[in-house]
């Protein structure tokens, strides 16, 4: 286990690898078998305080800083990344922006259930026609009296169906652009809103992803997050913090991998093993540190739009091609259904797609280093 953190986030690191070891990865092949991470292991990751990381102890968080969190997501990613990811969308696309934007009512209300664990929280961004580009928003948001009356369709929503609260984004008219757009606190169970379907995924199989349906959900004036109309800078604030962590999870998943095609080529006499080992190390060296790097940026208060695209680009390419070469590594058995190179593989090839694409990453990279450009804002 590594030990290049400061002391509180080294502890974290330490505490989310005992319980890994213990209480995921004896569960992990069932959870990518039966597509379904059992409630009883969302209530220990709860009570182990993982759920309340990076809220502050005044709301029920345990606190940490960025480093700790992402210590954290990477441990538990090396053993499941289906566990990784419930933990990383809940912390740093929900409970985050209500941190940032919420009320002190808001943050008695919902933050604190989140802090503790006592509910998951899901970011309802996604449409069926609206991915990255936020200027096709089509879920409406009206007023009506006392409140705001949603009706759309998000799609490929995390956590959607165990979620007891969602951030849903929605425009008040589509040819205001991003100054139409506002974001909501939406408790599940709310008349109107319901899970349409469930996907079923290539990998990170146990992580919920689905549809989720908005006819006529009548929310109070108190469900606005922020002020009407800054919705597009929840959601990109949310996001640049929830590439840190989606790259965490990616590292975590490349660590294992690299860890078992090691045991595999330590076994056999073959040099072209060992040349993809080498390039191996060399990807998940380089995806360590920028994924230091993009944390230790937040954490000390720093523009890290650049550090968390990098991270994201980088940990998520080589998760994906150091699993890809364990698969080759490991022959005939690394397809085998049930084996860790392939389940392996399908987890890692998601990464390239969530929280922002491979190609999102790169306009985006392109468009903060050539600032005067113009354009829509990726997200």
């Amino acid at each position: 286990m590594r030990s290049d953190l400061p002391t509180d986030a080294q502890g974290w690191r330490e505490r989310a690898h005992a319980f890994a070891a213990s209480a995921i990865a004896p569960l992990a092949e069932r959870i990518d078998r039966d597509d379904r991470i059992p409630p009883e292991l969302v209530r220990a990751l709860a009570d182990e305080g993982f759920l309340g990381l990076s809220t502050p102890t005044a709301w029920d968080g345990t606190g940490g800083d960025t480093r700790s969190t992402v210590a954290v997501l990477e441990e538990l990613s090396r053993a499941s990344a289906s566990v990784g990811v419930l933990v990383g969308v809940h912390l740093s696309v929900c409970a985050a922006p209500i941190v940032t934007w919420g009320s002190d009512a808001q943050r008695e209300r919902f933050l604190r259930p989140l802090a503790r664990g006592e509910v998951l929280g899901a970011f309802a961004l996604t449409e069926p026609g609206a991915g990255s580009d936020t200027a096709r928003l089509t879920t409406r948001y009206s007023k009506d009296e006392g409140g705001f009356l949603l009706r759309g369709t998000k799609t490929f929503i995390s956590n959607a169906v165990s979620a007891g609260i969602v951030l849903v984004f929605a425009t008040s008219d589509p040819a205001l652009g991003h100054k139409g757009i506002s974001a909501f606190i939406v408790p599940p169970g709310t008349k109107g809103f319901s899970v349409a379907q469930r996907f079923e995924k290539l990998g990170l199989r146990g992580s919920e992803t689905a549809e989720i349906v908005l006819d006529d959900v009548h929310l109070p004036r108190e469900s606005l997050l922020g002020p009407e109309g800054v919705g597009l800078r929840v959601a990109l604030g949310a996001l640049q913090g929830g590439r840190v962590g989606i790259a965490s999870c990616a590292l975590g998943v490349a660590e294992t991998a690299f860890a078992e095609m090691r045991r595999s080529v330590a076994a056999e006499d073959a040099d072209w093993k060992r040349t993809l080992l080498a390039r191996a190390f060399a990807d998940l060296s380089a995806a360590r540190v920028l994924v230091a790097r993009a944390a230790e940026a937040k954490d000390a208060g720093a523009p890290y739009v650049i550090e968390a695209s990098v991270a994201k680009l980088v940990a998520s390419g080589a998760a994906v091609r150091i699993a890809s070469a364990g698969v080759d590594v490991a022959g005939a058995a690394g397809v085998r259904a049930g084996s860790p190179a392939q389940r392996l593989l399908r987890d890692a090839r998601v990464f390239p797609i969530v929280e922002g694409t491979t190609e999102i990453q790169e306009l985006i990279l392109a468009r903060s280093l050539l600032p005067a450009s113009t354009g829509r804002n990726p997200l």
